[in-house]
Parts: C-alpha cells; sequence; structure tokens
C-alpha cells in the first residue's frame, strides 16, 4: 500500500484530503508544517508528499530538498502562473489548485506515484545491466556489432524514433536499453511494453489509459504507459502486433505529441521518445495492409538491424564466457569453463532462438556440472532449428513435447482464442507467444476476428 504524507495547516483541508486517499486505498500521515514533518517522520520513506505552498513558517517547497528524491505534489489557493512556475523551478513534480476536484487529484496522484515507481525501477534495472554487461549491454568485436554499436551511439544522442529489426533472442530490448542509457533521457522513465503479449482488446486501455466509465470496470481513471513514459522512452517490443486502433494513436503521439484516453474527448499533451523492435518485415505486413504506411516511416526513421548468431560466430567464445561468468555467480557456482569439445559445439551449433537460447542452454549446463568443466553432453540443444521465416510445421520431427504443441495450436486455432488455447496447454499467454515465434506459427486472425 503506497503511503502518503500530507501536510497542510489547515485541519479541515488536511482532513478531507486524508479521508479521500484513505477511500481511495493508501496509507496516510499528516503534519502541519515541514518543521513538524521533520520532526514525526523520515520523509524519504513516502511514496509522495502532498504539501501546501504556504505553511507556518515557511513554504511547503522547502520539503523537496528534505525528501532525497519523493516526488512531491504543491497545493494552493494562490492560483496563479508564477506560483506554478517557482514550485516547479524548487523541484515540484506536479501542481494543483484548490479547490480542487476529487477525481482530478486522485489522477494526479496516481500518475505521480506510477511514475516514481517506474523511476525507481528503471535504476535499479540500469544498475543491474551495469554490473552484468557491459556499458552498452552486449557482447561483440564482430563487424557487424561494431556496426550496430556505432550507431547506438550516434542516435542515443537525438529525439529521433528508433526501429530495431532481428529475430528472437537477439537482444533488441538491450538495444532500445542501450540507447535509452546513453542518451538525455537516461534520468527519466523507460517503459517497456510488449505488443504481442497482450490481448488486443486491452492494448489501447494499457497503452493510452482510460477514463472512469469508459468501459464495464473502469470504475477509475487510470493513465496509460504513454503517460507514465512522459519525459522519457517508450520502447514497444513486437510492435507489429498493434492492433489498428492502437496504431492510429501511436501515429498522433509521435506527430503531434498528444494521447487521448478511451472514454475521453481531451488531448494530453506528452514528451516521449518512441523506441520500437519486430522481428517481421513491415514492408510486407505494409503491403498485406496489416500495418499503417504512415506510422512505419515515423517509425523507422533510424533502424538497427541486428544480426543472429548464426551470423557473427566469431563473437561466441567471448559471448558464451561472459554468460557463463554471469550465470555462475548468479547460481552462486564457483569457477567453471567449457571443455574444447562443448565449446566446439557451441561454435557448430545455428542457434535458431539466438542469444536466449545460448543463455539457455549454459544455465541448464552450470545447473548439471559436477566439476569445474561444462561437457558438450551438458550443453542440451535442441535439434529443431527454425528460422525467423515462418516454418513448414509437416516439416518438424514428430514425438516430441513440441510436435505436440505445433499440433494442438495448428489445429484448435480455429475455434480457441489466445488464452484458451493457452489454458488448454497449461502455459501463459506470452509463453504461448514466445513459442509460435519459435515455430513460426503465425497467429490466425482472421478466425480470432471471427469469434469477437
Amino acid at each position: 500500500m503506497e503511503h502518503i504524507l500530507i501536510i497542510e495547516d489547515e485541519a479541515v483541508i488536511r482532513k478531507a484530503l486524508a479521508k479521500l486517499l484513505k477511500r481511495s486505498g493508501y496509507s496516510v500521515s499528516e503534519a502541519g508544517s515541514v518543521v513538524e514533518s521533520e520532526q514525526q517522520f523520515s520523509l524519504d520513506s513516502f511514496d509522495l508528499i502532498i504539501a501546501d505552498l504556504r505553511l507556518p513558517g515557511g513554504l511547503g517547497t522547502e520539503v523537496i530538498e528534505k525528501c532525497a528524491g519523493t516526488p512531491v505534489l504543491i497545493m494552493t489557493s494562490y492560483a496563479s502562473i508564477s506560483s506554478a512556475v517557482d514550485a516547479m523551478k524548487a523541484g515540484a513534480a506536479d501542481y494543483i489548485s484548490k479547490p480542487f476536484n476529487h477525481d482530478e487529484i486522485l489522477v494526479v496522484i496516481d500518475r505521480l506515484i506510477r511514475q516514481n515507481l517506474l523511476f525507481r525501477q528503471n535504476q535499479a534495472l540500469r544498475r543491474d545491466i551495469q554490473r552484468e554487461y557491459p556499458a552498452s549491454g552486449m557482447v561483440g568485436s564482430s563487424q557487424a556489432m561494431q556496426q550496430v554499436l556505432s550507431i547506438i551511439q550516434k542516435v542515443a544522442k537525438t529525439r529521433s524514433t528508433v526501429l530495431i529489426c532481428g529475430e528472437s533472442g537477439t537482444g533488441k530490448e538491450l538495444v532500445a536499453r542501450a540507447i535509452h542509457d546513453q542518451g538525455e533521457r537516461k534520468d527519466a522513465p523507460l517503459v517497456i511494453m510488449n505488443c504481442a503479449a497482450i490481448p488486443d482488446s486491452l492494448i489501447e486501455s494499457e497503452l493510452f489509459g482510460f477514463e472512469k466509465g469508459a468501459f464495464t470496470g473502469a470504475d477509475k481513471s487510470t493513465p496509460g504507459l504513454i503517460e507514465s513514459a512522459d519525459g522519457g522512452t517508450l520502447f514497444l517490443d513486437e510492435v507489429a502486433e498493434l492492433s489498428p486502433p492502437a496504431q492510429a494513436g501511436l501515429l498522433r503521439v509521435i506527430q503531434e505529441g498528444e494521447s487521448r484516453r478511451l472514454g475521453s474527448s481531451h488531448t494530453k499533451t506528452v514528451d516521449v521518445r518512441v523506441l520500437a523492435a519486430t522481428h517481421r518485415n513491415l514492408d510486407e505486413r505494409v503491403r498485406k495492409g496489416l500495418f499503417r504506411e504512415d506510422l512505419m516511416y515515423r517509425l523507422k526513421v533510424v533502424e538497427i538491424d541486428l544480426p543472429p548468431l548464426r551470423d557473427r560466430r566469431e563473437d561466441l567464445p567471448a559471448l558464451a564466457d561472459h554468460l557463463l561468468d554471469r550465470i555462475s555467480a548468479k547460481l552462486n557456482r564457483r569457477s567453471l569453463a567449457f571443455s574444447a569439445e562443448a565449446l566446439e559445439k557451441i561454435l557448430k551449433h545455428d542457434w535458431p532462438g539466438n542469444v536466449r537460447e545460448l543463455e539457455n542452454a549454459i544455465e541448464r549446463a552450470v545447473i548439471l556440472a559436477d566439476g569445474d568443466i561444462l561437457s558438450a553432453d551438458q550443453l542440451t540443444l535442441s535439434s529443431v532449428k527454425t528460422t525467423s521465416q515462418e516454418t513448414d510445421v509437416s516439416l518438424i520431427p514428430k514425438g516430441s513435447l513440441d510436435d505436440y504443441f505445433v499440433e494442438f495450436v495448428v489445429k484448435n486455432e480455429s475455434v480457441l482464442n489466445e488464452t484458451e488455447l493457452a489454458k488448454s496447454l497449461g502455459i501463459s499467454r506470452k509463453t504461448l507467444w514466445e513459442r509460435r515465434q519459435k515455430f513460426g506459427i503465425p497467429r490466425n486472425t482472421s478466425s480470432s476476428q471471427a469469434k469477437k
């Protein structure tokens, strides 16, 4: 439960606001001045501080430098542009005038808390990446990877949209993180959305947010991921899977800097840098009428093509050693090394799942290892070879769980939607999507639309 501190000297207003927040599910503490709040509480322990601008003994903005990064919402009955500017210059997260609308202040509070949570998560993720990976988050001295790293370095300093293309498992999210971390927005939120892992019926509400009463179950106004990324970066993984209405809304965000929640007649100005990724051929999807041509051109101002592992085999020894060191540390195992036979097996494998498959194979080998040397036998590799192109299901060998998955999906996708398919197989929708990509089974959108 989020904990909010209210600093307000007028008891009637303070108590009424506290009652509203408690009724909305927040934990609330109260103080009548900045000095009183310092004496009673540890100010950096709150998720949000709401302070009146005019308080006994000083201004509410004085709490900003005392709360170690906790967002501060300033409220005042002295509504003027100059006081708003002064509050924001002092470091306030936002500003609201009294008397305020209950729904309005709840929306602002929810947005500030979510943004602060995303910021803290982003900081933690950045520390993890810096600890586990080199500066760029990627390993590779091949010419192909050096070209990718060069483009990242150049584009990171701009505000341009970037389209990252490559097979599943090549590290498209790492590229997006590297662009964000090396750019001017590195201290702002990096918000990530996997477009393929969210049902079509929920994509718009997740991306753009919604107003109270916009649809059944919308019991309160909720900001979307675009608003949460305001001032920062939005990374849309598998952007080719966006529904047509979501594509139209995203185009407006990129072109006009405006976003509109479901159920609202008003747009909100947003400052969001958009990075996108896909393993599909967007030009082909445009020709088939599945993706907007104008949006495609807006997304691919700069295009980065990530090579698959089979096209940069010279990177495999260094990448495998790096992953082995990281995985060994994570699993608290002593220093391990590959046998000559294991390394040869790594070099000869095609790695259809790319870096993700290599990482999984090494982690499995570390778990199975009995001594200091990882043998070739402990690197259990898939015998099924796939590519980013659609695979002929009839060519996949029979007699395994993978074969059962393929046959079940192909046989039942015309009568079951994605949620029902995943439930029948005992897996999540995300796992269902990932396995579709692995075996090249395109989603039957025509049948799912027919069911609706």
